[in-house]
């Protein structure tokens, strides 16, 4: 059963700064990122609340905002911390958050998240490695038309908040159309926000003078998903994927099937893979949504070594996100990288050795290639895959994967 989507649920947490009233959020994921993030709230002097029967909800209520700072102690392991810039300066007119941390995988600056507040009427600057971010006089963001340079999750998200309370109207142009983006304006709708173009590129937002309160289910992790998709159809089993949102998933179930893998709709949120015959080898190239996620491409990579033929994959999002093939080619695998493109050869025989995760999407392609790999696979600084996946060694083990937890480790 697929958990709640990690990347919906943060910046849904980060709304919850938007109103005095309480905000409950349900089908979320129990993972470090939840945790550092109902932590920081706390900090910024929300109250948050956690229920975990039936299913994991917090209940987020910031009455006051009496210390709108995000401090580097808790956003260093953490990128979507520079979330709470946008609802905290709409709100009071002042923000001061730490320039984020999070995984290994490439410059990911939030120029863009700052220089679309500056033209909405924010004063920015950065001192001893914080973002200081202000309305002049006290006063309230104002609407503003904003292109985007390039596409950006996290700058679309930010914005949008920062907004949902601004004065007048904000056209965003170039904007990601994720489906954790559209999930957010969901639930900004039904805290009284006024938005228009959800799923498009164009977002047109009229600013209100408060929001409400609201009860909101997060969309299920497309990511987590697609991950054990690939698990089935590296193991050459047959797996049961529950509780999913396929029409989140599209170009992986596009790329597994033109790899040989089956894929069947069991019913609106149930998946059945299975792989009839040899796996093929297929080019990918990571794009923004609805392209190839960059999320996925550490998972397709340990599918790719057990595919007959070349793989040319394609890294198009961030530029240092190959460090996990140095791991796989240590247990066998036949990669070579040329900057931002991996050939991956195969299908080869992996075997088990020590490798070490360098990021949380790395940590998931290390354990998909340790369960094709003959012998025992080490892997080691496992505290990024806890980041976005709940209870994996759990799920794996529950169907049919030797796996288990050692000291943080994951053999």
């Amino acid at each position: 059963m697929i958990s709640g989507a990690k990347n919906s649920a943060l910046p849904a947490m980060a709304a919850s700064l938007l109103t005095r009233e309480p905000v409950t959020l349900h089908n979320i994921p129990k993972v470090r990122d939840i945790i550092t993030m109902g932590k920081l709230l706390a900090f910024m002097s929300a109250s948050v609340s956690m229920n975990e029967f039936p299913a994991s909800t917090y209940t987020i209520e910031s009455k006051t905002l009496s210390d709108a700072v995000a401090p580097y102690e808790l956003v260093k392991t953490m990128r979507a911390s520079i979330l709470t810039l946008g609802p905290a300066i709409a709100r009071c007119g002042v923000a001061h958050v730490s320039l984020p941390g999070g995984c290994a995988i490439g410059a990911r600056p939030v120029d863009l998240h700052l220089t679309a507040l500056e033209k909405m009427g924010a004063v920015i600057g950065t001192e001893h490695g914080y973002i200081q971010a202000r309305v002049p006089n006290g006063g309230r963001l104002k609407g503003a038309h904003i292109v985007f340079e390039k596409i950006t999750v996290t700058g679309t998200e930010n914005i949008l908040m920062a907004a949902v309370l601004a004065d007048g109207e904000t056209i965003l142009e170039n904007a990601a159309r994720e489906p954790e983006v559209t999930d957010l304006i969901h639930l900004l709708r039904k805290m009284g926000a006024n938005i228009e173009g959800e799923n498009t590129s164009t977002l047109r937002i009229h600013g209100v003078a408060e929001l409400h309160g609201a009860e909101h289910r997060v969309i299920a992790d497309r990511i987590e998903a697609g991950t054990f998709l690939i698990a089935g159809a590296i193991t050459g089993g047959d797996l049961t994927v529950a509780e999913c949102c396929p029409e989140h998933l599209g170009a992986t179930l596009a790329k597994l099937e033109k790899v040989g893998v089956c894929v069947e709709a069991i019913d609106a949120s149930t998946l059945r893979v299975t792989t009839p015959g040899r796996l093929h080898a297929a080019d990918v190239t990571t794009e923004e949504y609805p392209g190839f996620a960059t999320d996925m491409q550490a998972q397709y990579m340990a599918l790719a070594t057990q595919s007959e033929g070349s793989s040319i994959i394609t890294e198009t999002i961030f530029e240092n996100r190959f460090l996990h093939a140095s791991e796989m080619i240590r247990m066998g695998a036949h990669i070579s990288i040329d900057g931002r493109r991996a050939v991956v050869r195969g299908p080869e025989r992996l075997s088990g050795t020590t490798v070490q995760a360098s990021d949380l999407r790395a940590s998931a392609g290390l354990v998909l290639a340790g369960l094709v790999a003959s012998g025992e696979t080490l892997i080691d600084r496992v505290y990024h895959i806890d980041r976005g996946y709940e209870h994996i060694v759990e799920k794996l083990s529950d169907v049919g994967a030797d796996i288990t937890r050692i000291h943080g480790s994951i053999s």
